[in-house]
């Protein structure tokens, strides 16, 4: 099988979206945010990869062209940000108080379930980038000795969490404001919390969409700083 996966250039590729529209199938059917299709991919192609014995090299040499697309897709989040332009000028002071209290409030509970648990210092650094985009993650991750490959799953456990429950959480501390539900659900759960902002609303997703950029820069900025706490 692995001699199968190896030849075929884009089967990776295929369980990919096989499994990514088995999700989008399951929740519209059942209509349950536990279904989330980005979830339900990763684990459906666990599973293959796992009852088949295929080695995660081999699969990845055909699954990473899908890959391609992140940088394009979080460039494109700028579309709504524009339509939107003049209600971030109205209210340029309180979204950017907004993202800053956001990166902050990240990092630095990353740093006290840190001590709390006695986590080390290369886990702790590993932990800093779990809000913002993969792209960038895994760059601030590097760039502070990380271990790279579980800050990539962290960053997309925290997206699949937000886009589940940030809703939810939004309602359960009456937060209505659309613009506070857009930074909220894009700096703490960046790209995945920002397609659950789209489709909330326009100006939730224009606010969530300039949460990711900037709040990946502010960590970038920021991270060199919580480096030193521990």
């Amino acid at each position: 099988m692995n001699d199968f996966f190896e030849t075929s250039l884009f089967v990776g590729v295929s369980i990919n979206l096989i499994s990514y529209f088995l999700g989008v199938s399951l929740k519209k059917r059942f209509k349950n945010e536990l279904l989330n299709p980005l979830l339900i991919s990763i684990l459906v192609t666990i599973i293959v990869l796992v009852l088949l014995n295929i080695d995660y090299d081999i699969y990845y040499r055909g699954a990473m062209y899908i890959s391609w697309f992140l940088t394009p897709a979080t460039v494109c989040l700028a579309v709504p940000l524009y339509e939107q332009w003049q209600l971030l000028k109205n209210n340029f002071k309180a979204v950017s108080v907004g993202i800053f209290s956001g990166v902050i409030t990240s990092m630095v509970s990353i740093f006290v379930f840190s001590k709390l648990l006695g986590l080390s210092h290369k886990q702790y650094v590993t932990l800093l980038p779990k809000s913002i985009t993969t792209a960038i993650g895994i760059g601030v991750s590097e760039e502070l000795g990380g271990y790279v490959t579980i800050t990539v799953v962290v960053i997309v456990i925290t997206g699949i969490l937000g886009n589940i429950f940030g809703e939810k959480i939004c309602k359960l501390f009456k937060i209505n404001n659309p613009i506070s539900k857009g930074l909220a659900f894009g700096t703490a759960a960046h790209v995945m919390g920002t397609a659950k902002a789209i489709e909330l609303g326009e100006i939730e997703g224009a606010m969530s969409g300039l949460s990711v950029a900037v709040a990946g820069v502010m960590t970038v900025l920021l991270a060199p700083f919580f480096v030193n706490f521990m």
